[in-house]
C-alpha cells in the first residue's frame, strides 16, 4: 500500500466510525472487531493490498503500542474513584498481582510441556499474554469518573496495574534466555526488577501527579480566572512521569497510571477543601458561595482529548494486527493455546487469586471471562524482540500472540455486551 492509500483507508474508517458511532454502540459487537475485519479483508487474508510485518517493523510497532498503552493508562487512571480504600481496591489488586502471576505460571507450564518451548520463552509468553489490556477493554471499563460499577472498576483497575506488574516476568523470561542479567540466584531480578522498579514507579507516579494537582490549584487560587490547555497538561504529565521512570529504572506504565490517579485525587481533595472554606466564608457573609467554580479539574477536562487519541490508536493498531495475519496463521497449535488461555488459565487464576477476598461469585465469573488481550501484549513482545529475542523464537511467539489477540478481540468483543446485559445490569 502506498502512503496515499493508507491515508485514504484510515480516513474512510474515521469517517465511518464518526458518522455511525451511535449505531455501532447499539450493535452487539465492539468497534475493535470492525477494525480487525477491515484489516483482514485488505490484508493477506483478503485482497492482499497490504501486509504489515511486525518482526521487520518491531521498532515502529513497539513505539506505537507504547504510546497507545500510556494514553490508555492515563484515561483509566483519571476515572478511578476517590478515595482509595483497601476494601474497594482489594479485588483489582489481587487480580493484577496474584491472578496475573498465576496466569504466567499456567501459561509457562503449557508452553514448556505442550508447546515444547524453552523455559525462558515459555515464561516470556506468559508475561506477554497474562496482563489484560487497557486499550481494547473500553466496553468493560468504568464509563466516567463517578461510575460506581464494581465489576467495571475491578477490570479497569486490574488492567491499569498489571500492565506494570507484568514487566518483572518479561525481564525474567529474557534473563532465562540469556538476554538480561538476573544476578546470582535471581537476586538482581528480585531487588531491581521486582522491588525497586515497582515501588519506584508507583512513588514517582504519585509524586508527579500530586505536584501537578498542587500547581494547578495554587495557580488558580493566585490568579483568579486563569485557564489552562488541559489536554497539553494531561499529555505533559504522561510524558514527564514516564520519562522520570525510565531514567530511574522504574516501570513507567505503573508510573503513568499512578500519576493519573494522584492527579485526580489531589484535585478532588483540594476542591473539597476549597468548597468547605467557601461555605464557611459564605456563612459569615464574606463571599457568595455560588460565585466560585469548584469543579474545573484538569484530569476530567483532559480526558475527552486523550480518549480520542486512544480511539485513533486503536484503529491504527488493530488494522495492523489484521494486516499481519495469514490464513495459515490459524494453526491448531495457536488456536488450542488461545483456548487454554481464555478457558483454563484465566478463570483458574481469577478464582484462586480471589479466594478469601469476599468478592461475589458473579464478579469472579465475569472477571474470569473478560481478560481481554490486545495492544499491551503486542508491546511486550516487541520490547522483547528489540532486546535481542532470537528470530526463531520471535516468530513462534509472534504467531501465538497474534492469534491470541485476534481471537480475544473476536470472542470477548462478541460476548461483552450480551453478557453485561444478561448477568450484570448495573
Amino acid at each position: 500500500m502506498t502512503t496515499a492509500t493508507w491515508f485514504i483507508l484510515i480516513g474512510l474508517l474515521l469517517l465511518v466510525v464518526g458518522f455511525t458511532f451511535s449505531w455501532l454502540k447499539s450493535l452487539p459487537i465492539t468497534s475493535a472487531i470492525v477494525y480487525l475485519l477491515v484489516g483482514c479483508i485488505v490484508g493477506p487474508m483478503g485482497f492482499g493490498l497490504f501486509h504489515f510485518n511486525p518482526l521487520k517493523e518491531s521498532a515502529l510497532l513497539e513505539l506505537l503500542t507504547e504510546l497507545a498503552v500510556l494514553v490508555s493508562l492515563y484515561c483509566a487512571g483519571v476515572k478511578m474513584p476517590a478515595p482509595i480504600t483497601w476494601p474497594r481496591w482489594r479485588t483489582p489488586v489481587l487480580l493484577a498481582v496474584v491472578s496475573m502471576s498465576l496466569t504466567v505460571g499456567l501459561v509457562t507450564l503449557f508452553g514448556y510441556y505442550w508447546l515444547a518451548l524453552p523455559l525462558g520463552a515459555a515464561v516470556l509468553l506468559g508475561a506477554v499474554l497474562a496482563p489484560t489490556d487497557p486499550v481494547l477493554a473500553t466496553e468493560v471499563q468504568v464509563r466516567h469518573a463517578d461510575d460506581s460499577d464494581r465489576l467495571r472498576f475491578a477490570l479497569t483497575c486490574e488492567a491499569g496495574i498489571n500492565d506494570g506488574s507484568a514487566f518483572p516476568f518479561v525481564m525474567l523470561g529474557l534473563g532465562l534466555l540469556g538476554l538480561h542479567d538476573l544476578g546470582d540466584a535471581g537476586s538482581r531480578w528480585l531487588v531491581v526488577d521486582v522491588l525497586w522498579a515497582t515501588l519506584a514507579g508507583i512513588g514517582i507516579g504519585v509524586a508527579t501527579g500530586w505536584v501537578a494537582g498542587q500547581l494547578v490549584h495554587r495557580l488558580r487560587t493566585a490568579f483568579a480566572g486563569m485557564t489552562f490547555l488541559e489536554s497539553f497538561l494531561g499529555l505533559g504529565l504522561i510524558a514527564f512521569a514516564y520519562g522520570i521512570c525510565l531514567l530511574a529504572g522504574a516501570w513507567g506504565f505503573l508510573g503513568v497510571f499512578s500519576a493519573a490517579i494522584a492527579l485526580r485525587h489531589t484535585e478532588i481533595r483540594l476542591a473539597a477543601r476549597k468548597e468547605a472554606s467557601i461555605r464557611r466564608a459564605s456563612a459569615d457573609g464574606a463571599v457568595d458561595s455560588k460565585s466560585s467554580d469548584l469543579h474545573m479539574h484538569v484530569s476530567e477536562s483532559s480526558l475527552v482529548f486523550n480518549e480520542h487519541l486512544e480511539r485513533i490508536s486503536e484503529i491504527v493498531l488493530v488494522l495492523m494486527i489484521g494486516g499481519s495475519l495469514f490464513w495459515n496463521s490459524w494453526s491448531w497449535r495457536a488456536v488450542v493455546f488461545a483456548a487454554f488461555l481464555f478457558l483454563v488459565a484465566r478463570p483458574i487464576s481469577v478464582y484462586l487469586g480471589l479466594l478469601g477476598s469476599g468478592t461475589s461469585m458473579r464478579i469472579r465469573h465475569l472477571s474470569g471471562w473478560f481478560g481481554v488481550r490486545g495492544i499491551g501484549s503486542m508491546y511486550y513482545l516487541m520490547y522483547a524482540i528489540q532486546h535481542g529475542l532470537p528470530q526463531d523464537l520471535a516468530l513462534e511467539l509472534l504467531h501465538l500472540t497474534l492469534v491470541a489477540v485476534a481471537l480475544s478481540i473476536l470472542v470477548h468483543g462478541l460476548s461483552v455486551k450480551p453478557a453485561f446485559a444478561l448477568f450484570w445490569r448495573s
